[in-house]
């Protein structure tokens, strides 16, 4: 039995989420505050839930993350990454930027998927991590054709830690350009770890890999009590995501 919480309940330790049935569930109810929110994040815990249910909160073990180091590049994402980086040089019709259409970009990720209907994100979710932005806590990164979004990703940072919570795509490559970019700035700004919260293939796929609950949250305790991230309001540019990408001619 898991617990219910009202508007000023604390987050149980995580140490009581479920093992069996629903393993990593922690906590229902509650709401979705972007103080509410930080709280979660603040101590490893994120919403997860569906239409028609209670707000139900998680901590799962193992932890699927995602090392800035380790972040890995096809081939063909590389031929993307360059057609863009030259586009964006030369003032083409390409763009990448952060934080201009956050709510935009919640939105195309609520979307529905070439593999189903929309995702999770409900308007009660897209209120809540708006009024993180609005913080300075949550951020976008979003990739334009001739000014239209078509692709990005965003996610919560607090401190040297970075969430990603979703992605979405409108042409190919779309949000694995737009994340590139983001995981490139991270790097830049010293932040080791991305929380992708649970394990998929595609994940798996872009170098995320599972580790133990408490290794994660030891990370996290040491990454949360650095300052800010600064740099969300510079234009976004490739450092060196990769050894072949650093000439983009």
């Amino acid at each position: 039995m898991i617990p219910w919480l009202e508007t000023h309940s604390p987050f149980p330790d995580v140490s009581e989420a479920l093992t069996l049935d629903a393993p990593g569930l922690l906590a229902a109810g509650a709401d979705l505050s972007p103080q509410r929110l930080l709280a979660a994040y603040q101590r490893g815990i994120f919403p997860w839930f569906s239409e028609g249910q209670p707000i139900l909160w998680w901590s799962t073990d193992p932890r699927m993350v995602l090392m800035t180091a380790d972040f890995r590049t096809s081939d063909s994402l590389r031929k993307s990454l360059r057609r863009v980086e030259r586009s964006m040089h030369e003032g083409g019709r390409w763009q990448v930027r952060f934080d201009s259409a956050f709510e935009s970009v919640m939105r195309a990720c609520a979307g529905p998927r070439r593999d189903g209907p929309g995702t999770w994100i409900s308007e009660d979710i897209i209120s809540g991590y708006t009024g993180l932005h609005a913080l300075g806590h949550a951020h976008s990164s979003e990739l334009w054709l001739d000014g239209e979004l078509v692709g990005g990703a965003y996610g919560v940072c607090i401190g040297r830690m970075f969430y990603g919570e979703s992605m979405f795509a409108r042409v190919t490559d779309g949000s694995k350009i737009a994340l590139a970019y983001l995981v490139d700035f991270l790097r830049s700004q010293g932040v080791a770890m991305i929380d992708c919260q649970q394990e998929t293939a595609h994940l798996a796929s872009l170098g995320a890999a599972p580790i133990p609950r408490a290794a994660f949250l030891a990370h996290l305790r040491a990454a949360i009590g650095h300052p800010a991230l600064r740099g969300w309001d510079q234009a976004p540019r490739l450092r060196s995501p990769s050894p072949d990408l650093r000439n983009t001619q």
